[in-house]
């Protein structure tokens, strides 16, 4: 018998490797191209493209966006001269974003709890007809959603006087997201489906009903499926553009999304400022970041959950 040679070299293993480093290169060059043009003077944007690092080092773009910086030496500096009101926007986007995150995987859970453990008349072809809402694109529902969100504004504006206020515009916006969504109840009903039932019908043998079974059993069982509904669904609320520019025109609700294409829009001269809105975009990134470094490893678990046997 041959010895073993351990000098082989495993081609399958380095190519595996250079992959993962193409596909990790590609994935994270934006994200340093937009710090690199963030920490990049305004004036010499469009000097010495080729380089990787910043030209004309500089912190004025992240001032100038927390308004940190008056309008001559935003000037000066060679932006727009012009600020956000960054924090203001930043806690509207957490708030429309945390709201969306807690009611969405609230209500999602329960149903698709329901449709994976209930049985009622008619339970697969509902269930079968709600997830083919996930073909409908969400622009198709746009319109109808802005017709009833705004009748309903009016209503309650001429019935409780209280228009214009932070809640209830706050209402508006998150209406259409607050509710479950197919594709939150088709992920969690086939978690529920892998449980082991043996142990929901213990805890019934003892008298435990549905809600308890649901509540004291199933939940601490799913928190890895539910923790990355959380972290998807919050991130795609803090990302969301196109609903908050339609119904948040009020400054009082504009979130941070909305913010920055009103600020890449101020530049008097017509060109953007990129530098800034770069700078605003870095800014942007880290609550989602925080959010993701928090409960991170809940997704890895997740992922490699196979249900219980």
């Amino acid at each position: 018998m041959s010895p073993i040679n351990t000098n082989k070299i495993n081609f399958g293993r380095i190519a595996m490797w250079v992959l993962m480093i193409i596909i990790l290169f590609i994935t994270l060059f934006p994200f340093w191209w937009v710090l690199r043009t963030a920490l990049t003077t305004q004036g010499m944007i469009f000097e010495n493209t080729t380089s990787l690092l910043p030209v004309g080092f500089t912190w004025d773009n992240f001032r100038r966006v927390l308004g940190l910086v008056s309008t001559s030496e935003g000037l000066a500096a060679g932006g727009s001269g012009q600020s956000i009101n960054f924090f203001r926007f930043m806690m509207n986007s957490i708030v429309f974003s945390s709201i969306i995150t807690v009611a969405q995987v609230s209500f999602s859970t329960m149903a698709a709890y329901a449709f994976a453990r209930l049985r009622f008349p008619g339970r697969e072809p509902l269930f079968l007809l709600y997830v083919s809402a996930l073909m409908v694109p969400g622009i198709v529902t746009l319109i109808p959603n802005f017709v009833l969100i705004r009748g309903i504004g009016t209503f309650l504006d001429d019935t409780f006087g209280i228009g214009g206020s932070y809640g209830l515009l706050m209402g508006q916006m998150v209406a259409p997201y607050f509710f479950m969504t197919p594709f939150a109840v088709f992920f969690l009903r086939q978690f529920f489906l892998g449980l082991n039932r043996e142990v929901e019908e213990a805890a019934r043998i003892d008298g435990a009903g549905y809600w308890r079974v649901f509540w004291n059993v199933a939940l601490p069982m799913s928190r890895p499926p539910i923790v990355t509904l959380g972290i998807i669904t919050f991130i795609q609320s803090w990302n969301e553009y196109l609903w908050p520019l339609i119904v948040g025109r009020d400054e009082s609700v504009r979130v941070l999304t909305v913010a920055l294409n009103i600020f890449r829009s101020q530049q008097p001269s017509g060109v953007p400022d990129w530098s800034g809105l770069m700078a605003g975009t870095a800014l942007a990134i880290i609550p989602v970041l925080i959010v993701y470094l928090i409960v991170g490893r809940q997704v890895i678990d997740s992922i490699q959950f196979t249900g219980f046997k």
